[in-house]
């Protein structure tokens, strides 16, 4: 809210409803109301008092009003552009736990990978080994070597590469770890190998012990929300048995995966999506995906005129990480909404301490920023956007 405030908004939040720490869903056991509160109606509700208030101490409405939220923020923006398409003129939806049922079951499966005493268990000494493997298999995948994978859809890293030849597994892997790392790149599935939930993209290695820390809520989710049973074991988890149950409890509560925007599109509303690569916590991919069903189902022309996704190389979970991640999202959406100019190319900033050490143009998906072979690679002044031909449907 302070930056909104600086920014000269009139400015508002809300805590859903309810008060607790992430890993704690019980507010939800036999509270249906909470969980819609939770799911979209705080946010709707929030958002209207928020507007009379403006209206009577300004003594007019605000011209223009924006959602900015990132991870459960993100999906709480899409819910708007869903359910109550008039109440912003921009929406600026940061890695979105769309699919909020799949993501948090797909967390089940990574606590095997991430809890100590697991039979699974990979010890974050190791996820540098990982990482290091990782970019030495793909970084030059875009042509030049930088640390940061441009599209991670490109590497096709394979674990059993590091699988440990002797007695000493310092600086490899174990036949299990081995496996866990790639059932964190291959995300959920069913026993007969449908996609339920995308992985992890390779490159956000590092990051893994953050995903040990959300494992949690998935937990919680289905305790509380799904089976209403705080002493459900996640050990009896069946992820096509159980999904099913969570879809059909959910109702389209939580899950913010309607692509119909015609709607939002059609009072003039502007979507602007991004979502880092390196993200250990929602499976970058996922962001793709929803992005691709908007298109599908408002067509190319309104998609173009009304939405833009922003995929960035190297960043985490929001902000931060290898890769520039910094970027004035804020004015990019401003402009397009009030000036009618959307964004297609934003510079971000990576910097270390107090200094700005490598910028790179952020391209609106599918293009990425590519490399035009003199100068600086540091410098967002040497790359342009360019099509790909990797886009993965």
């Amino acid at each position: 809210m302070a930056r909104a405030l600086v920014g000269g908004y009139a400015t508002a939040n809300t805590d859903t409803g309810h008060e607790g720490p992430i890993d704690d869903g019980s507010f939800a056991l036999n509270h249906p109301e909470r969980v819609v509160d939770f799911g979209y109606r705080a946010v709707h509700e929030m958002t209207v008092h928020a507007k009379a208030i403006v209206a009577a101490f300004y003594g007019r409405a605000p011209r223009y009003s924006y959602w900015y939220g990132c991870s459960s923020g993100g999906r709480q923006g899409l819910k708007e552009a869903q359910q109550f398409p008039l109440d912003y003129d921009g929406i600026l939806a940061g890695a979105p736990g769309a699919l909020i049922t799949h993501l948090q079951a797909s967390t089940i499966p990574i606590n095997d990978a991430t809890r100590p005493g697991s039979a699974h268990y990979i010890p974050p000494s190791k996820y540098q080994l990982l990482h290091n493997a990782v970019l030495a298999a793909c970084d030059s995948a875009d042509g030049i070597r930088d640390g940061i994978l441009n599209d991670p859809r490109k590497c096709a890293f394979d674990p059993n590469k590091l699988l440990c030849k002797g007695a000493g597994d310092s600086d490899c892997l174990t036949a299990s770890e081995a496996e866990a790392a790639a059932g964190i790149y291959r995300g959920l599935k069913t026993r007969t190998g449908r996609q339920l939930y995308p992985g992890l993209a390779p490159g956000s290695e590092l990051g893994w012990a953050f995903a040990a820390n959300i494992r949690i809520p998935g937990v919680e989710q289905f305790r509380y929300l799904t089976f209403k049973d705080p002493t459900w074991d996640y050990r009896t988890f069946d992820a096509e048995r159980d999904l099913a149950r969570a879809d059909e409890v959910d109702h389209n509560t939580i899950n913010a995966t309607d692509p119909n925007l015609t709607s939002f599109f059609g009072h003039g509303g502007k979507l602007l999506l991004y979502h880092g690569w390196n993200d250990p916590a929602l499976a970058p991919q996922a962001t793709i995906d929803y992005y691709n069903s908007v298109r599908s189902f408002v067509g190319d022309r309104m998609a173009d005129n009304s939405m833009r996704l922003f995929m960035v190389p190297g960043m985490n979970h929001c902000d931060g990480g290898e890769g520039p991640s910094q970027f004035d999202k804020v004015t990019a959406l401003e402009t397009w909404v009030e000036s009618g100019k959307p964004p297609d190319r934003i510079i971000a900033s990576h910097r270390r301490g107090s200094e700005t050490d490598r910028t790179r143009p952020l391209c609106a998906f599918p293009q990425l920023a590519t490399y035009t072979g003199s100068g600086s690679t540091d410098d967002a002044a040497n790359f342009v956007c360019a099509a790909t031909k990797t886009e993965k449907k």
